[in-house]
């Protein structure tokens, strides 16, 4: 077997696979070494959003990724939020995923990690391109001449061996041993609170919650916990969950009642089996960047956070798609060093906004509302809070991460942000959404590459002649001319990822030479 790689991934999560697999379709020869044989069995990164749907499309496995858990009917997805227990009178809809839908060319979906890893391990192994030695681990980084040397060690065993490789990328977790090496530092926000994470069975519990039909996680506010959520999800429907919530310093599972804990966030005793007890520190982190060299990192190396909102999973996933095809671009000779360094100046910021704009102010405001509305104190004024809050929102709307400010987006302003509107206006440095709320079969034209989206035939030109010239890979596809009314422009170019790079009305030769230059850093 050779060692030698393109790009070697130390970490063969979700975010891990995903960008073998964006990198191995791309004819990237690739080696992932992942410490464990087989997914961990920890309930996490449940909530996949309709953007991550689409990376599976691209990544040729969505149909698996909604096969692999299924939903019964009547089921669902969506989330809630009560005040003071689970069992409260006072509840509203959260994080209603579905209000963004038509603006996506897949539906979200919602399935533990271990099973999310489960289908990225099928579809890596289908790809040629991709080595995965499960059972292994980074333990040394050298940097050399044109690349990297990876010392690998077996989990269970002792032997070592070497990976060479032109670029190294860390998915290896909030403790990244890639980061660390690479001397990439991090920026921490500490809330100085213990979590504790509980896996439990109830089928009580389960028919405790059909009076809330079609819910899948909960939130809870709760007075004593200052903001910081009781946060209860479902695993499957109908009898395993896992519950994550703030617990005393120096909590372990020797010293502290986690099942009176439950009763108390619930709001009644019920019956249930514990089946796994940890805990985990609150924390935000994010990496000042995410190159260094020849190393990358990507997902939880990059960025950590409480699981507020369903970010964490779904950011990495972003992370894979826009590293992968710059990678794949850099190797293959038609992207330049200066379009890896947009990874980190597109993605760094974004997650920035993802923590201030979003899971910290969650947290403030929850802390607000506790101390300013009491329904033992002032009833009407707490009912008239309660409601302000339920007509507000969760942020789902207001999730719009875009590239706005990217050095390699021509003729757009200000700093790439996770804060943005929806819209079917296919605006440069945001995600090309579809041709109005029908237009879904748009996704059907985009290549894997470049893609020229044209009202015309003829307003392809420019941009054909001036890829040749520059060797990149771009398809024209025949399009529908009422696609271009919603998106209100007559030529649009697409990322590789499927972000607008440029749109507008006509483009001369002169401009397109330009802006398809920008979008690769030439």
């Amino acid at each position: 077997m050779s060692n030698s790689y393109d790009v070697v991934i130390n970490g063969g999560g979700p975010v891990g696979l995903g960008l073998a697999i964006e990198l191995g379709q791309r004819g990237i020869r690739v080696c992932v070494v992942e410490r464990y044989p087989e997914p961990q069995p920890i309930p996490k990164g449940q909530n996949l959003t309709q953007r991550t749907s689409e990376h599976f499309r691209a990544w040729g496995c969505e149909e698996e990724l909604h096969n692999a858990h299924p939903i019964p009917e009547g089921g669902g997805i969506g989330g809630m939020t009560a005040y003071g227990t689970l069992l409260s009178d006072h509840t509203y809809d959260w994080l209603n995923r579905s209000n963004v839908k038509d603006y996506y060319f897949a539906p979200n979906a919602r399935l533990p990690q271990y099973a999310t890893e489960r289908v990225l391990r099928a579809r890596a192994a289908e790809i040629p391109e991709i080595t995965v030695l499960y059972g292994w681990s980074g333990e040394k980084l050298e940097t050399v001449e044109n690349g990297v040397r990876l010392t690998i060690s077996e989990r269970d065993g002792g032997r070592q061996q070497v990976i060479e490789a032109s670029y190294v990328v860390g998915c290896d977790g909030s403790r990244s041993f890639i980061r660390e090496a690479a001397g990439i530092s991090e920026t921490l926000s500490d809330h100085n609170r213990l979590m504790a994470l509980l896996v439990f069975r109830s089928e009580e519990l389960h028919e405790l919650l059909t009076r809330y039909p079609g819910k899948a996680f909960y939130n809870v506010l709760h007075p004593d916990y200052e903001g910081y959520w009781l946060f209860f999800g479902r695993v499957d429907h109908g009898l395993s969950w896992f519950f994550h919530a703030p617990v005393p310093i120096g909590t372990t599972k020797e010293n502290f009642d986690f099942r009176a804990l439950l009763h108390k966030a619930v709001g009644q005793e019920f019956a249930l089996d514990l089946d796994y007890v940890g805990t985990w520190d609150l924390r935000v982190s994010l990496a000042d960047t995410y190159r260094a060299g020849r190393a990358f990192i990507a997902g939880d190396a990059a960025h950590s956070h409480p699981p507020y909102g369903g970010y964490g999973i779904n950011t990495g996933f972003e992370d894979a798609r826009n590293l992968g095809w710059k990678l794949a671009a850099r190797i293959k000779g038609w992207g330049s060093d200066a379009l890896l360094d947009s990874y980190s100046a597109e993605r760094q910021p974004v997650f920035a906004s993802t923590a201030r704009d979003f899971i910290e102010n969650f947290i403030r405001q929850d802390r607000e509302f506790l101390n300013s509305f009491s329904p033992s104190k002032d009833m009407e004024a707490f009912k008239s809070g309660w409601k302000a809050r339920a007509e507000g929102g969760s942020g789902v709307e207001d999730f719009e991460p875009n590239y706005e400010g990217s050095p390699i987006i021509p003729e757009t302003q200000g700093t790439p942000s996770a804060k943005g509107s929806h819209s079917f206006v296919a605006r440069a440095g945001h995600h090309l959404p579809p041709a109005g709320p029908g237009g879904q079969q748009v996704a059907e034209s985009l290549g894997s590459d470049f893609t020229l989206l044209c009202a015309e035939v003829g307003a392809a030109a420019p941009f054909l002649k001036a890829a040749d010239a520059l060797n990149v890979p771009i398809s024209a596809p025949t399009c529908d001319a009422s696609w271009f009314g919603a998106w209100e422009s007559r030529v649009i170019l697409v990322r590789p990822d499927g972000f607008v790079s440029w749109s507008g009305d006509t483009c001369a030769e002169v401009t397109a030479q330009a802006v398809l230059a920008a979008a690769v850093g030439q």
